[in-house]
């Protein structure tokens, strides 16, 4: 009896490893990537159906924080994630010590400011109230544009990571608040200004070519990454995901969903 349930239940063992292997990265068909929403996880799901017919099973996770996509990736949970800039990525690993990889630049994101109580930046009162995102790089980010506004001006015109200690001219005495990036849409009704990341802007159905009032402009250097683990841009399924990313119908594909709210990289 023991004999005939351990042979009746060998198959199912079979078929339970060949699907650890085809997750864990040995070559298996399924790839799966980490992403935020919007536009990632839509830019994602444009190559899917390329990536199917060449033999890759893309398994598309989605997100919404900066965090557990770079942490699921360096413990090996998931392959390959999608939502970060480089800034992002050199501050997550030197706070966090991972050694996360970038792989290839697929996209810029302005970072936008968005009002709903004025319709201008001049129109911004004394002591108005400014929600930047709360990590390093993207609230450096934001400061940076706030600089290139001419609302403040910072110790260092260039340090991308720079903080509101850097502040050295705040000439409508802005107070600033630091929140989690992925709130700042649901504050706009209780601050003055909000800088904004695209995607969590686009997620909140504001346009940004229309709603923001300042933003930052193609030269951006804050393009978003395709990122992974030191060696895994070598893989034939990451391979594919990059040359479907980087692809002319992926190029048509941003520029006619976006309409330059989103803006190819490559």
């Amino acid at each position: 009896m023991n004999r005939r349930l351990l042979l009746s239940a060998l198959p199912l063992f079979v078929l339970a490893a060949c699907a650890r292997g085809g997750a864990s990265g040995d070559g298996g068909k399924t790839l799966t990537v980490a992403a935020t929403a919007v536009p990632h996880a839509e830019i994602l799901e444009s190559v899917k159906p390329l990536l199917a017919q060449e033999g890759v099973d893309l398994q598309i996770r989605v997100f919404n924080d900066y965090v557990q996509p770079n942490l699921q990736v360096d413990q090996k949970q998931i392959d390959v994630n999608y939502f970060q800039t480089k800034p992002y990525l050199d501050e997550f690993n030197a706070s966090r010590s991972t050694k996360l990889v970038a792989y290839a630049g697929i996209h810029v994101e302005p970072l936008g400011g968005y009002s709903r109580k004025t319709k201008s930046l001049a129109a911004l009162p004394q002591g108005a109230t400014v929600a930047i995102p709360n990590e390093p790089s993207n609230g450096g980010r934001a400061l940076l544009l706030l600089q290139k506004a001419g609302l403040i001006r910072l110790r260092d015109p260039a340090n991308p990571l720079s903080t509101l200690r850097d502040v050295v001219a705040n000439p409508k005495a802005l107070q600033f608040k630091e929140l989690e990036a992925a709130t700042l849409p649901r504050v706009l009704d209780q601050v003055d200004l909000a800088l904004i990341n695209t995607n969590y802007a686009l997620d909140a159905k504001l346009n940004p070519v229309r709603d923001a009032l300042v933003i930052e402009d193609a030269n951006s250097p804050y393009v978003n990454f395709l990122v992974g683990r030191a060696g895994g841009d070598k893989d034939p399924r990451v391979v594919k995901l990059i040359a479907a990313l980087r692809s002319p119908a992926t190029r048509t594909f941003i520029n006619n969903r976006y309409h330059g709210a989103v803006l190819p990289a490559f």
